[in-house]
């Protein structure tokens, strides 16, 4: 199996998912849902879930579903991408997270539970010193990780920090391409939260909101790199990432038959040449996220967490 995808993503089953104030300053992709009560909210996204993982599950891709706890109080931790990555030299990072509710997601039973399920975890590398300091790198949200070519995708933001880049690149060997990537928000460029909205990294394509880019030579530097480590880029409108169309992971089973997971909303945001496109190298599987994409801001990409570590 290419180093670029793993058969296995660890998930986690909301117990209080809803509108989350602390993120909503500046993920301008969250919505307050008048019609629902957060009750309502949290049991929406439980059965958004569950035929997630059921559809996942049901093309053999293995998922370790982790419930999580009542207490303490993390309306996001659906994301679990956030604040851990698993590595295939057996290391974990741990991450900074910009909102302090998210910061309670960390939980060290859930690295001890994977160890009791046979994966090998070596090392534990803790950048979450740095909220500290206010400075924030929030997983596979702010990374997008080229692991076969070590390459560090990074829109730089107030959740992306350069500082923080610099030392995760160092330790994981990796090389860092930076940009700023923005969307229009009441007629203002503002940065996009996480560079996981923008763009995905597959194993012969990338998915691309280049227009996202307002720098030109940022903008070529990204497509550039991504075209010389034998990527074909396959681009998305800003309105297409609206739906979610960027925020996309490319996964395998146990067999090593490779998928293209998306939400509903990205789906059919695409147009029929970009999903003919995408085909060429694998099928898409696509299941409804509307109440998770609406309350909490993120999608797909970011209900999953990849497991590369080795199993014993």
């Amino acid at each position: 199996m290419s180093k670029q995808i793993t058969s296995t993503i660890m998930m986690i089953r909301p117990v209080s998912f809803r509108y989350n104030e602390q993120t909503a300053v500046n993920n301008y992709y969250q919505k307050v849902l008048d019609n629902m009560s957060p009750q309502e909210a949290n049991a929406k996204a439980q059965q958004e879930f569950d035929t997630f993982v059921s559809k996942l599950r049901g093309v053999g891709v293995q998922v370790v579903v982790v419930n999580d706890t009542k207490e303490p109080d993390t309306p996001d931790s659906i994301f679990p991408n956030n604040w851990v990555s698993f590595h295939a030299d057996g290391r974990v990072a741990l991450y900074p997270m910009y909102a302090e509710n998210r910061r309670l997601e960390r939980r060290k039973d859930i690295l001890q539970n994977l160890k009791e399920k046979g994966y090998e975890l070596h090392e534990v590398i803790d950048f979450s010193g740095y909220e500290a300091e206010d400075i924030f790198l929030e997983g596979t949200g702010s990374l997008i990780l080229d692991r076969e070519n070590k390459i560090a995708y990074a829109a730089l933001s107030l959740r992306t920090d350069a500082k923080i880049l610099d030392e995760f690149c160092e330790k994981f060997e990796y090389k860092a391409v930076t940009f700023t990537a923005n969307q229009t928000v009441e007629g203002k460029r503002l940065p996009i939260y996480h560079t996981n909205v923008m763009m995905c990294v597959a194993d012969q394509f990338a998915i691309l909101c280049a227009d996202s880019i307002d720098d030109d030579e940022e903008r070529r530097k990204v497509i550039d790199t991504l075209e010389s480590s034998n990527k074909k880029v396959i681009f998305i409108s800003e309105e297409q990432k609206h739906q979610f169309a960027g925020n996309m992971l490319q996964v395998a089973n146990e067999n090593g038959e490779k998928f293209l997971v998306m939400s509903g909303a990205a789906y059919k945001s695409l147009t029929p040449d970009q999903i003919k496109e995408i085909e060429s190298f694998c099928p898409i599987l696509h299941s409804s996220l509307d109440t998770i994409e609406a309350c909490g801001g993120g999608s797909a990409r970011c209900m999953m967490a990849e497991v590369f570590l080795p199993k014993k």
